[in-house]
């Protein structure tokens, strides 16, 4: 009878709730996300997300973590960052971006952001410079972004978004 246990049924629901929270936090974004949605993508009741994971807040520093001491993981995570920030930005992005030098309320939520993002590829990075090659990632892709969607540098019109994409994987992936 091994997981129709009580508690093998709740682990799978939780498990459904947080790849559908996923799924929305990465189509919509934070505020775009409602839990009725991710409650409608897992096959549940709004109140089961709630009783699981408690706030949206709470669930979405849940859903956007990289497993710990996983590489492989963190660098496949990056490889889907840059296929996004490399393509067409949300338009939610492209204002917070365009606003974090002006807004100090902009530059704070980037900051902060940003700061979990390296705090979050250094656990799953492996290796004592973890930190260094987190901050590089979060950073580099940064750049790309204003580069690219902001300050529309002519040479991202003459290479194909997947020749960038395989470079920046390479570049990202090498050892030192």
């Amino acid at each position: 009878m091994t997981g129709t246990t009580r508690d093998a049924k709740r682990a799978r629901t939780a498990q459904r709730i947080l790849e559908a929270a996923q799924e929305e936090f990465a189509t919509h974004g934070y505020k775009g996300t409602t839990v009725r949605a991710i409650a409608e993508r897992a096959g549940v009741h709004a109140s089961l997300v709630m009783q699981h994971y408690g706030t949206k807040a709470d669930l979405f520093a849940i859903a956007v973590q990289l497993p710990k001491d996983n590489p492989q993981g963190a660098n496949d995570h990056l490889m889907d960052v840059l296929d996004v920030r490399l393509g067409e930005l949300p338009p939610e992005t492209r204002a917070l971006v365009r606003s974090m030098l002006t807004s100090p309320e902009a530059e704070a939520s980037v900051r902060a952001f940003l700061d979990e993002r390296v705090d979050n590829l250094t656990q799953s990075f492996e290796g004592d410079d973890a930190q260094v090659r987190a901050l590089l990632a979060v950073s580099s892709i940064l750049g790309l972004t204003i580069a690219q969607h902001f300050l529309k540098l002519s040479a991202f019109d003459h290479v194909p978004h997947e020749t960038l994409v395989k470079a920046a994987h390479t570049w990202l992936s090498a050892k030192t």
